[in-house]
């Protein structure tokens, strides 16, 4: 039971900063690029500790080691699942940021001219693109590691 609870103190801390970062928003005490920023550094943090603290369980002494040895995880699976979610969440954002900037230009050049409809899909589409790619890099690094 204490392993769950555990488990579920990165998310709360998560859940609670965004909450926040939401409320100061919305009651005009910080601007939103600063709230966005202080988002980076409490993802980074909650990261970073489940990182080392994951190492840190799995530098246990020898004595723990010899009795769980059959039961230990492969260090190697766990950094390319990390790389496989690195892989396809960057490369997610980036699509999203690419298709946040071409479709509002796409619908303007529609609606000026209906024929630029099928040119203003293309770049669309790429944008998109762009997260494919992602996903297929992480399943490339997923199947690889099993």
């Amino acid at each position: 039971m204490l392993e769950y609870v555990l488990l579920m103190l990165p998310v709360a801390f998560l859940v609670f900063s965004v909450y926040y970062a939401y409320k100061s928003v919305a009651l005009g005490k910080k601007t939103r690029k600063t709230a966005v920023i202080r988002q980076i550094a409490s993802f980074a943090v909650v990261g970073t500790v489940c990182l080392i603290t994951s190492m840190v369980a799995m530098a246990a002494p020898e004595a723990a080691a010899d009795a769980a040895a059959a039961a230990a995880p492969d260090i190697n699976k766990g950094i390319s699942m990390v790389a496989a979610a690195l892989a396809t969440g960057i490369s997610g954002i980036g699509g999203g940021i690419a298709v946040g900037g071409a479709a509002p230009a796409a619908i303007g050049a529609t609606s000026e001219d209906p024929k630029a409809f099928g040119k203003a899909l293309i770049f669309v589409a790429l944008g998109e693109g762009v997260a494919l790619y992602g996903l297929l890099v992480s399943i490339l690094i997923i199947s690889n590691a099993g």
